[in-house]
């Protein structure tokens, strides 16, 4: 499977709504995901394959209060908690597109964000996801097993492309003991153990290089 990361060119509202304590919260809202439309990176998501893939996020994720996203994407499916900066609140279909809401957190990284959207900074948001690609009519179209992981905010379009092409889809990641690991990183780990002791440092330096390559 590969690590699919998408910008979704559209306006993304922000604006602040009022909390019980009577404090103020950040939200932004606006189109997260397209389907049936082929994107920037040239890959359609039919739009069977994005409902249900937004379904069981809703199911699993905003419906208990676990959907959270990251400040800029990070190198690995994996949600890291020390960098997230927003809680995905709600998600629905209008016709193709896929409308989002989410508050942004005080986290060190969501004061981040609070302090970019008050400075005036256009922000935007960027789909990761697990799946396969297959290719139709010169076309990437995204697999029947994607899924979801989140949706994570984002300030340079061009960016998230570059990085997706060079290097999240260039490593295959498998599923492990309940969690994705880089299906590289596990021959190299096997690898390694299978080293004796006198060339291990040799065979780290040789499998790293191998692995940077491959990037």
């Amino acid at each position: 499977m590969k690590l699919i990361a998408e910008y979704t060119d559209s306006n993304i509202e922000c604006y602040t709504e009022a909390t019980k304590t009577g404090g103020k919260q950040h939200v932004i809202e606006g189109v997260f995901m397209q389907a049936d439309k082929k994107n920037r990176n040239g890959r359609v998501y039919e739009k069977s394959i994005l409902e249900g893939a937004v379904k069981k996020y809703i199911d699993e994720q905003v419906s208990k209060g676990r959907a959270v996203g990251e400040l800029n994407h990070p190198d690995g499916p994996t949600i890291n908690l020390d960098k997230v900066s927003h809680k995905i609140t709600e998600l629905r279909f209008e016709g193709s597109d896929v409308y989002g809401k989410a508050s942004i957190l005080k986290t060190p990284m969501g004061q981040i964000v609070e302090g970019l959207l008050d400075g005036g900074v256009k922000l935007g948001v960027s789909s990761r996801g697990m799946g396969s690609l297959e290719q139709k009519n010169g076309t990437s179209y995204v697999g029947k097993d994607f899924m979801l992981a989140t949706v994570d905010i984002v300030q340079d379009p061009s960016a998230p492309g570059a990085f997706v092409n060079g290097i999240m889809e260039g490593v295959d990641w498998i599923w492990d003991n309940g969690i994705f690991v880089a299906e590289d990183l596990e021959k190299i780990e096997t690898e390694i153990k299978r080293t004796p002791s006198k060339h291990l440092a040799s065979a780290e330096i040789k499998a790293f290089k191998n692995f940077l390559s491959k990037l």
